[in-house]
């Protein structure tokens, strides 16, 4: 497959099950990626300034802050690819549901310390939001859909 990496990760053995391990992640990543950039494309449609993707703090990663309608606005993004080929999406498939209460606590944790480190170099808003935004592709990088719920939590 073009574009995979199949270096394996430091201080590991060459085996194939490392070699996997890696395609695997990298699989991932450029799949989140992609949604990401989806998403933050949706976003400026709707008139929102991104100020940050995939922000690293000490607790983790934020993928994208915008602001917009009077607000800053912290961004979950899940990606799936549905490799089926039928037209009806399973449950198990939708992005959205595996938001699950500790991530949304350490979305929460991270955007404080976001707030800590950027006291004056962002735009004020008059509350922050935190949103979710589910992608879902197929195979080829299609967008089948995008759902986009405001103030998530």
């Amino acid at each position: 497959m073009a574009g995979v990496c199949t270096v394996p990760l430091p201080s590991q053995d060459p085996t194939p099950e490392t070699d996997e391990r890696v395609r695997s992640v990298d699989r991932r990543r450029k799949l989140g990626r992609f949604g990401e950039q989806l998403a933050a494309a949706h976003l400026e449609r709707l008139g929102y300034t991104i100020l940050a993707r995939n922000v690293r703090t000490r607790h983790g990663e934020i993928d994208l802050i915008g602001h917009g309608q009077h607000a800053v606005v912290v961004v979950e993004v899940k990606t799936r690819c549905v490799r089926s080929r039928t037209t009806r999406i399973r449950a198990e498939q939708e992005p959205l549901q595996w938001l699950h209460p500790r991530q949304r606590a350490r979305l929460r944790r991270l955007a404080v310390a976001w707030l800590a480190q950027t006291s004056g170099e962002r735009p004020s808003g008059a509350c922050i939001r935190f949103d979710a935004i589910g992608v879902l592709v197929d195979p080829g990088g299609r967008l089948l859909r995008l759902d986009h719920v405001e103030g998530a939590w």
